[in-house]
């Protein structure tokens, strides 16, 4: 009986760690792909979901495969993150490991940009900016911190608060400003609709002079365009994420790699 048990577990050890390798395979093979269709520098970080990976490599039948690219050069922006997560995806494993030409098809995708406080910040000019999130409670009580009434009414999706130090009379202040996030086609804005000196929440922030405030509402609106998301992805929403401005949007029915027509950049 012993020497079963052994004999199973070492069976077992066996297929998880050929199980291991033919799914460290694929996801090699994948990220070459899409490193040649995302037109990215660097080969990606691809992840098969799905246990065991072997079942799913026989029919060739994939559930869900996620792509993650970091610091990615995109026009103005420096430190992008590029991410897809691919689902009921078709690949024969044949193809996939095979040295010849490769296709994917992908029933629903989901494709992202994350742009990073720091290059929001090089574009604002402002120093050790951060992106929070801000909920309905927190607008409400900038409303009875002197804020505009109409700060009640936008909605904390689409909004974020930002917090940076820049010069302001003189001397380096801590300024927070809540912002509504505005997407159009590719183009994002950033709008200021509060904005205030001292740490956010604060119960008597400090008043500025009018052109004190227009000069602080101009350095913290920004407008630019970070180019198409992945797989050509139609952008439909922006929000604020994990410390990041989050652009997402979905799409169906694609073909990557050799019978792709289109790639993401």
């Amino acid at each position: 009986m012993k020497r079963l048990v052994i004999a199973l577990l070492v069976l077992v050890g066996v297929l998880l760690a050929v199980d291991y390798g033919a799914a460290a395979a694929a996801e090699s093979a994948v990220s070459k792909q899409m490193r040649q269709q995302l037109g990215l520098a660097d080969d990606p970080s691809v992840r098969i979901n799905g246990f065991p990976f072997l079942t799913q490599a026989i029919s060739g039948d994939y559930s869900s495969v996620d792509i993650t690219a970091d610091r990615i050069r995109i026009g103005q922006l420096q430190d992008v993150q590029v991410r897809s997560q691919l689902r009921d995806v078709q690949a024969p494993l044949s193809e996939l490991l095979g040295s010849g030409p490769r296709t994917l098809r992908v029933q629903n995708a989901e494709g992202t940009l994350r742009i990073s406080a720091d290059d929001l910040a090089r574009l604002s000019g402002v120093d050790k900016l951060q992106i929070q999130n801000i909920d309905e409670q927190a607008l409400q009580q900038a409303v009875k911190d002197g804020g505009d009434t109409s700060l009640a009414s936008i909605d904390p999706d689409s909004a974020a608060r930002l917090v940076g130090t820049t010069r302001v009379l003189g001397q380096d202040m801590q300024v927070s400003v809540i912002a509504v996030l505005q997407l159009s086609g590719r183009q994002i804005q950033v709008v200021p609709r509060d904005i205030r000196v001292g740490q956010p929440g604060s119960a008597t922030p400090q008043a500025l002079p009018p052109p004190v405030q227009t000069a602080l509402r101009a350095m913290f609106t920004v407008q630019l365009d970070p180019g198409k998301l992945p797989l050509n992805v139609t952008a439909t929403r922006l929000r604020a994420r994990d410390g990041t401005l989050e652009i997402s949007g979905f799409a169906t029915g694609l073909v990557l790699g050799t019978d792709a027509t289109t790639p993401a950049r």
